[in-house]
This record gives C-alpha cells, structure tokens and sequence, in this order.
C-alpha cells in the first residue's frame, strides 16, 4: 500500500476557523499566496465552511472577490472548498435551484474540489450538490462525518461510503470534526474503504484529542491517499496537525510527500509575524481529552462557556458537559458538527438551566424532530419526541423537497431594496445565504 502521501494544507480555511474565529484577512492570505502555490500541495482548502459568513459579517470583504483575487496568483494548486450540502454554506436547508446555481459559481470563481458533507449523514442532503458540482467540472468528494455512538461502525460508513460512490463521488473523505478517530479504528476503515468502495481516501482530523498525528499514521500506512494538514504556526488545538511535522515524519519512506520543509519554513514565519493581531481571538491551544469522554468538538465547548457565562452559570459547566451525551443519544445520536452540535449544546444547556428537561425547546430543535434537517441516524426518543412535537409524526421525505425555487424572487427583492446593492450575479446568492450581513455589506461596499 505504500505511496506518495498528498497534503492538503487548511491554512486558508480551516486552520484559522479553527484557532481565530475564521478572521483572517485575504491581504494576509495574499501576502504568501504565491509561495504556497510552488510548495507542490495536493491543494489548498481556502474557501467554504465559515469564511463566506465571516467575511461579510467581520472582515467586510467579498467572499466571491476573496476567491477571484486567491485563484488570480494561485494557478498550479487547485483550491478546495467545504459545502455543508444542502445547508451550503448557512445553518438551514436551501432550494434545488440555489444549491445548483452556487456550485456553479464556485467552480467559475475558482474552486476545483468541493467536499461535501451533511451533518446527519444523510445522502438525500448531499445528492443535489455532489450532482450539481460534477456537472460544473468540479472534482467531488462525497463526505463521512464521522463520529461514536451505538449505532456508528465501520459497516454503517461503508454503507455511506457506496452510496456517495453511486451518486458521483470522485474520492471520500473521513471528517473527524472533533478528534475522536482512534488510530487504530482509522487503519480499519481505510483499508475498508480501499477495498470495498475503491475510490481515492482523503483524512480529516482535528488535534483536539491529541491524536490526530498517530491516527493520520496509521490511516496512512493503510493506504489513505491525502491528510489535511495547517503549518505549524495555525496548527494544534482544535485546528489540524502540523505540516512541517507530517512531513518531516514521511521523508525518505515510500509515503514521501515530497515537499520541501526549507521552502515551508519562510511562509510559516509569515504566520507567526501576523499571529499578534489576531491574539485577541485565539482560545488555549492544548490537548483537551474531555472530548474522549463527551465528544464534544472544540468550537462547541467554547459555545457552550460562552452560553453559560451570559446566563451567569459557568459553576454549573460539569453538569452541561454530562448532559450533551444524553441529549444526543435521545435526540437519535446526531454527529456533533455545524449545524447539530450548536442545536444538541443549546438543548443541554436549557434541559440544565432550567431544571426541566425539553420545558424549553428552540425552533431548530422542534424543526430537527419533524424531520425537517434530515433523518437522524436512528429514530429520536419517543417520549422525548412527544414532548417537543406532540402527536405530530415527522415527515419521511426529502427536507428540501418542500422549498420552492427561490434565485428569482431573491434577484426581485435585492433590486427593489436599490440597483446600487447589486455589482455582480453572486450577490443573489450571498443576499440568499445570508441577508442581512449582506444588505449591510452592499451599502458599506456601496459607501452607503
């Protein structure tokens, strides 16, 4: 099984989404750019996830004009992009018509692999983008969110695993958001997957446990094709390991990168130089086992802090942290990713603070129980289920097969509010995915 391992390097995505609140600035992207493009990386995760959000929001620059401006000096590396499926880049289901017309645009602005995942696991939440990339030339690669629960093994991943196959999928990716792939575990399901779905692997992890450096070993030595990797100076934490160590640990072995730690050394030290303006933003970069214990991913720990310390009920943390489990296990096992842990984290800490459980209950939540996020891995807690939804039964079919085409009647309602908002096709599609912070991006672009 022995060959040259690929890298993808997430500095530009997720090592900073990670570690400092997706804030990094495209100058400080552009700045080394050009250096990263020679380094010979499988490629380069810059664009998806939160940085189309974060950009608007925080950083008041165009996420479209980001990746014009990236894929302009980048043109040996092609550039990757994480799509939350049917959520694309928001935390809700879209249309039909505005998942195809995004991937579209993705792929003409610059973006040549997608990875697309679903927070369930559910295929149906996959299907439209993983055909509507294929169509627009983009390499597709079909996603496990992977996670541990009773009802999660390697059968029920190869099973997810075939079915991103039948619909297109160019390669698989294991996406362990919260560090809980064991080492060993990683070894079985690649040679797995190698064997029984027979398309190129790629592995995801975050260092949050402290093992993603040996998992990402034994995934290697078993035949995964690419690891995602963030250079030291962004690695760690909750982001992924490091570049420079991976790279070094292959040299002169037959899985050899073949990249040169000398010419990494100098882009790095651009990260660390810029590392002081965004200190304010960056949590503690350690190992935090608790993760083993309660799955939960880093970002949501820090969700859930902050959620106790504005209710003033940081004393009771502990309580939250046992409750996450249970909540999840009655919730029907959701893996703990963007949307479903921020939605299972809020229910904890409500079912706690309030000293009755489901006594309050988010819109997200009821909305998940009718089957409006997709289908749970297994069926929800039916006393739980009666508390939140009554004698409702949820619905059994596509979630977005009840959302009507929605680009035009958005292209309506941005013209009405003033042809000054509108440069550019994509800002329909930034206006759909997130109205607000895109109203108030327009008028500052504007120089309203």
């Amino acid at each position: 099984m022995a060959h040259r391992v690929g890298i993808t390097e997430t500095i530009f995505r997720d090592a900073h989404q990670s570690l400092w609140a997706t804030r990094m600035t495209t100058e400080d992207m552009l700045k080394v750019a050009e250096q990263i493009d020679e380094i010979g990386y499988h490629s380069l995760e810059a664009w998806g996830g939160a940085t189309f959000d974060s950009c608007l929001r925080f950083l008041k620059e165009d996420p479209w004009v980001r990746l014009r401006r990236l894929k302009a000096v980048i043109k040996k590396t092609p550039l990757q992009m994480l799509l939350r499926g049917q959520n694309i880049l928001g935390y809700k289901h879209y249309p039909d018509d505005v998942v195809r017309e995004f991937c579209l645009r993705a792929v003409d602005n610059g973006i040549s692999i997608i990875r697309i995942f679903d927070a369930l696991n559910d295929v149906r939440n996959m299907e439209t983008a993983i055909r509507a990339s294929k169509e627009a030339g983009a390499h597709v690669q079909g996603t496990i969110s992977y996670t541990i629960s009773p009802v999660h093994n390697i059968d029920s991943y190869i099973k997810l695993a075939k079915e991103l196959k039948a619909l297109g999928s160019d390669s698989i990716c294991i996406k362990d958001m919260a560090g809980l792939l064991m080492p060993f575990v990683a070894e079985e399901l690649v040679k797995k997957l190698k064997a029984e779905v027979g398309l190129p692997v790629q592995v995801h992890c975050h260092y949050t446990s402290g093992m993603a450096s040996m998992t990402y070993l034994k995934a290697i030595e078993a035949g995964a094709d690419v690891v995602d990797t963030a250079l030291s100076a962004l690695a760690m934490g909750t982001s992924q390991p490091p570049t420079e160590s991976l790279v070094a640990a292959l040299q002169g072995t037959p899985y050899d990168t073949g990249l040169d730690l000398a010419a990494l050394e100098p882009i790095n030290q651009h990260f660390k130089d810029i590392s002081e303006k965004y200190k304010s933003l960056e949590g503690p970069r350690k190992v935090d086992t608790a993760v083993l214990s309660y799955q939960i991913p880093g970002g949501m720990i820090s969700n859930l802090v902050n959620q106790l310390k504005a209710q003033n009920a940081l004393d009771r943390y502990d309580e939250v942290l046992a409750e996450v489990p249970r909540t999840r296990a009655e919730l029907g096992y959701p893996p703990l990713v963007t949307p479903t842990s921020q939605m299972v984290g809020t229910q904890a800490v409500l079912n706690v603070l309030t000293g009755k459980r489901y006594s309050v209950v988010p819109k997200e939540i009821r909305e998940y129980v009718r089957g409006y996020y997709g289908r749970p891995p297994v069926p929800i807690d039916p006393e739980v289920k009666k508390l939140i939804i009554g004698d409702e039964e949820p619905i059994t079919y596509r979630p977005a097969d009840d959302l009507p085409p929605r680009l035009e009647e958005a292209r309506k309602e941005l013209f009405a509010k003033g042809y000054e908002y509108y440069e550019q096709e994509e800002d329909v599609l930034t206006y759909i995915l997130f109205p607000e912070p895109a109203l108030e991006f327009f008028k500052y672009r504007a120089g309203k």
